[in-house]
């Protein structure tokens, strides 16, 4: 009598866990990495101690410790978790959101009207100029929602023409602004500054801002909307099979737009934490900050979740701040991109790993 052959137990974790498969291919997009650096004849250590320097803020080589890394990782990861949740909350709801950038910008430049236009006043000026960033990020991504539902035109081509609307008539806009050169606008006032001062004293001066604490108010935002509301069902419904939806009663029109709108929101609000937070300037941009496009990846590899996105965005943005500490530790900060590249395309591949973990429990069972 042979003996029953039971499921490989790695195999059957694995397909059950979009969060190990995520941190599964991340491992591999570092392993590859650092089999990379060895090739070119430098040494992968240089890459993980600039890694835990940006994450302590420990530097390894001289045993010395400055909390002014960890502000500026946390800083960089900010912009990548909203512009993460723009492509993760149109997600869920089975829309493709390429228009994130596009979104960014348009907060960004309302952000910097509002703290070069609005009243001085303390709290009050940052805030309005960081509601109207939020609200402009809105009716960018929610007229993309608008056209989708109600004459079925692609969101990802509307949404890729925007993004180039939004950068030029941001530069038309700001280039516009009286005392301002090809760069830059006249400096903003102290009011407009999301700036706080026992933020820069604990983080030893870096930029990290206020806007870390919206952040982690839009990560309980998206959870609550998209797990514990009517409107996250009826959106999560909508992205399940749009016909059953319908069938259900549900306004799958109402959802779609509304998904769109809301994630534009989120992206309009990490344009104008940016804007106010890591600079005392307007901008006048000349090509895009890549947030939007990067935030496309940090959903993704987050799975579309709150805390995964958040945790996928706190990744990018370590990559991000350990750029030049690479190069301190002579390993070349193009190697971050690659790590990046590699992550998205091994989480591409995520529907042929899953093939072939089940190829790999059947021939088990054999």
């Amino acid at each position: 009598m042979s003996q029953e052959k039971r499921p490989l137990p790695l195999c059957n974790f694995l397909l059950k866990s979009d969060a190990v498969i995520s941190v599964f291919v991340i491992m591999l997009g570092f392993l590859f990495a650092t089999i990379l650096i060895a090739l070119v004849g430098r040494n992968p250590g240089g890459m993980y101690k600039a890694l835990f320097q940006s994450m302590t803020g420990f530097n390894v080589n001289n045993g010395k410790w400055n909390p002014r890394y960890i502000g500026e990782w946390l800083n960089y990861s900010v912009p990548f978790i909203f512009c993460g949740f723009a492509m993760a909350f149109a997600s869920r709801v089975g829309l493709f959101n390429v228009g994130g950038e596009g979104q960014y910008i348009v907060g960004m430049t309302i952000a910097q009207l509002g703290a070069l236009y609005f009243p001085q006043v303390s709290v009050a000026q940052v805030a309005l100029a960081l509601l109207l960033a939020t609200v402009g990020g809105a009716v960018w991504g929610g007229v993309v929602g608008w056209f989708k539902a109600r004459f079925e035109v692609s969101e990802v081509v509307s949404t890729i023409m925007l993004n180039y609307i939004a950068l030029y008539l941001s530069r038309i806009v700001t280039l516009a602004v009286p005392g301002s050169n090809t760069f830059k606008t006249p400096n903003f006032p102290a009011t407009a500054s999301l700036k706080v001062g026992f933020l820069t004293r604990l983080f030893n001066n870096s930029n990290l801002n206020a806007g870390i604490f919206l952040c982690v108010a839009g990560i309980l935002i998206y959870y609550v909307i998209m797990e514990k509301t009517k409107v996250g069902f009826a959106m999560r419904a909508t992205g399940f099979n749009k016909e059953a939806a319908r069938a259900a009663g549900i306004p799958v029109v109402a959802s779609v737009v509304a998904s769109m709108a809301i994630s534009g929101a989120f992206a309009g609000v990490g344009g104008g934490v940016v804007a106010l937070g890591s600079f005392r300037y307007g901008r006048i941009i000349t090509g895009m900050d890549n947030y939007g496009f990067t935030g496309m990846a940090v959903a993704l590899v987050g799975n579309c979740t709150a805390l995964g996105t958040a945790l996928a965005g706190l990744l990018f943005g370590l990559l991000q701040a350990s750029q030049s500490l690479m190069q301190t530790n002579n390993i070349p900060k193009e190697i971050t991109f690659i790590i990046q590249g590699l992550v998205v395309v091994f989480i591409a591949f995520k529907t042929g790993f899953r093939l072939f973990l089940a190829w790999r429990m059947k021939e088990a069972n054999r």
